[in-house]
């Protein structure tokens, strides 16, 4: 069968300093009509530039210095520019990372997916409306034709991928690239998006090259999987074969390092180390550095491929020896027991942190004179509890109202009505002056450390500022300079950062050493408390698995309480003790974590539970979505928030919010379904 993309030993380079960057370095590969092939791997392994030199859109500074890219037996290398504007947009479409980055805030999405109608099938603008109306229809925009005029800020992050899916569509491409289509989404908006993709594949049997980090998501939806490592491919198969018997030691070590429920006792696996610089002449293995089953020719000879089964390539000096058999997916070769604080059974976890009936509501000001016209109802009567040295999770959507309670209870924003106790003490009631002693028990730790840590300062400046804010120590001695030095070497190693790193800048480190820096910003103060807001989202997950280990392990150590707020329910189950669900607002389900994972009441905390993609080989599991997108917290929906949403749905589910129903002393619900059940 004739493939419809066709890669053969394509070599990408970026000339950025003295040395080339190898980016793309002899890769090869097949894609098929109707089929969806993962390229899976860490940041920084040549993934998206793999795609935009399909594309022919590499920076100016990149150059494809050898290989062949044929689209049906076309070599896309060969055509001029002309040729290929005729091809981008038509025959290939690709949808980007960060839609809001990729759409144009000054146009209307009509206007955008127009330009492609007119520059390739040159439609009337009255059939060109008719055809951008049925695109984002059949993507599941609600009420298209009004929407359809409206500007990419105006737009959910689920529809705004949504509207790229369409612009990507509107040519009727024969192949798709889809460059991290789920990162930045919830797992709700995530599961519409991939069925959405396997709908269209499915109509017009385009083939679709999946660029993704996520195990699940490959899981989900692909046919066929290459794990690429610093420039080329190291193991390619199909998806049952990959995820029963992942051959290659950095597969192993990619599956060893996702955090699951039965790993919760112990450390999770990670590689050690980053990817390599691909500015340098490779040797060996490229992998040699990091692996867990090096040898001593590794170093220095480059491993060949080696067929290995049916559909299974791997590039390892391990699958040439003969004895060689192979093995199911290890769970976690290098975990160690971490060890957990020993609790007094007869004693009740002391409350550290207590929250009652807190409400946040912003007002929504019109007019010349600014005049009041509603509110919008971020946080709307939560109660929580965290005990000193328990880890609470707090689980949703976005725009559910989540961050919004980790700053109020930091009072960062200011809380319209409720309670906030802290060691019995009530924040909302307290002056600026008498909360400045508090803050250094109370620190967060945001989702985007680049964001977060000013660019201007240095790491040592950076831990010590917190420090002298609100840890003043006297100012004569020259020798507090050198204790405060001290402790921050200290800091540096205890979140496994070397001491030297502390005269570099934020812009020199990568993703996962910067939320280090950022959770070592936070404990340089001695916190009681640590409000961690989605801090291994944007992460690899290697490197995910590192952040993780380091929290269990502070909090093993140190004690501390976490509000861990997220939407990563496989981060939940291995982090969390208790889980908190909430909807527009209001917490609607709560209990302790296997309570909850294990026994979800709520009908959207299981539509939540079955949005979550499995890192399994078969595919053929039945999810539960969530139809449309969370309402607006100016106006949420009578009685029930869930019920335009719900499955389960009853006519007095639109009349009055639900009273809460108890499953045990630990476990509630906000739902009609259970009203009717004892309270135990």
């Amino acid at each position: 069968m004739t493939a419809v993309l066709r890669i053969e030993h394509l070599r990408t380079q970026l000339h950025t300093g003295m040395t080339p960057v190898r980016a793309v370095d002899g890769l090869s590969l097949n894609i098929h009509k109707g089929e969806t092939f993962a390229l899976l791997g860490e940041s920084g392994c040549g993934k998206s530039m793999t795609a935009l030199s399909i594309m022919r859109l590499l920076p100016d500074t990149g150059v494809i210095t050898s290989g062949r890219i044929c689209l049906n037996g076309e070599d896309l290398l060969q055509l001029p520019e002309t040729s290929m504007r005729n091809i981008r947009g038509k025959r290939i479409s690709m949808i980007f990372q960060e839609p809001m980055l990729s759409l144009n805030p000054v146009l209307t999405i009509a206007e955008q997916i127009q330009e492609v109608l007119v520059q390739h099938f040159r439609l009337p603008r009255d059939t060109a409306q008719t055809r951008i109306k049925t695109l984002l229809e059949q993507v599941g925009i609600p009420d298209a034709a009004r929407r359809m005029h409206e500007y990419p800020f105006q737009f959910s992050g689920g529809m705004k991928q949504r509207a790229m899916i369409a612009m990507a569509l509107a040519g009727e491409p024969e192949l798709l690239i889809a460059d991290e289509p789920t990162t930045a989404l919830d797992v709700t908006i995530q599961a519409q998006v991939l069925d959405l993709m396997r709908q269209i594949q499915q109509h017009n049997h385009m083939a679709i090259l999946l660029i993704t980090h996520d195990l699940g998501v490959v899981a989900g939806i692909a046919q066929q999987v290459a794990v690429m490592y610093a420039g080329e491919i190291v193991e390619q198969a199909s998806r049952q074969v990959f995820f029963d018997h992942p051959a290659h030691p950095y597969s192993q070590q990619l599956f060893a390092s996702l955090p699951e429920k039965h790993k919760r006792d112990q450390a999770l696996s990670v590689i050690q180390g980053t990817v390599p610089s691909l500015a340098q002449v490779f040797s060996g293995c490229r992998f040699a550095d990091r692996c867990s089953q090096v040898m001593a020719h590794c170093h220095t000879t480059p491993p060949d491929w080696h067929t290995i089964g049916r559909d299974h390539q791997v590039r390892c000096h391990l699958f040439a020896q003969a004895t060689w058999k192979p093995l199911a997916r290890i769970s976690s070769p290098n975990g160690k027991a971490a060890t957990r604080p020993v609790e007094t059974q007869n004693e009740p976890p002391v409350p550290l942190l207590q929250i009652a009936d807190l409400k946040v509501h912003f007002p929504v000001r019109k007019g010349f004179f600014q005049q009041v016209v509603g509110y919008v109802k971020a946080v709307d009567g939560v109660s929580l509890t965290i005990a000193a040295g328990k880890t609470l999770a707090l689980v949703g959507e976005s725009g559910c109202g989540k961050t919004t309670i980790g700053k109020s209870i930091l009072q960062l924003i200011p809380s319209t009505s409720g309670n906030v106790r802290f060691k019995q003490q009530e924040l909302t009631t307290l002056r600026r002056k008498s909360l400045q002693p508090i803050r250094s028990q109370l620190q967060i730790i945001f989702q985007d450390p680049y964001s977060s840590l000013n660019p201007r300062m240095r790491v040592l400046e950076i831990l010590r500022e917190g420090m002298d804010a609100l840890n003043p120590a006297p100012s004569k001695q020259n020798s507090e300079n050198n204790t405060k030095e001290a402790e921050i070497d200290a800091l540096l190693q205890r979140v496994g950062l070397p001491t030297e790193v502390k005269w570099r800048y934020p812009h020199e480190f990568s993703g996962g050493q910067r939320q280090r820096i950022a959770i070592a910003r936070a404990l340089a103060v001695n916190p009681q408390l640590l409000v961690c807001d989605e801090p291994t989202s944007a992460l690899d997950v290697s490197v995910q698995a590192q952040i993780l280990n380091l929290l269990k392990s502070l909090q093993n150590n140190l004690g501390l309480a976490y509000l861990f707020i997220t939407h990563n329910i496989a981060v939940v189950e291995y982090l969390a003790d208790e889980v908190a669900v909430m909807y527009l607002g209001k917490i609607v389900e709560h209990g302790q974590i296997d309570e909850v994972i294990g026994n979800p009441k709520h009908p959207y905390t299981r539509a939540l539970l079955s949005s979550v993609p499995k890192v399994e080989s078969d595919a053929s599991r039945v999810t539960t979505l969530v139809k449309g997108d969370l309402p607006s917290p100016m106006a949420p929906p009578q009685g029930c928030h869930f019920h335009p949403r719900c499955p389960n749905a009853m006519p007095i589910c639109r009349e009055a919010y639900p009273p809460v129903s108890a499953f045990s002393e630990t476990h509630t619900t906000h739902c009609y379904l259970y009203t009717s059940e004892p309270i135990t």
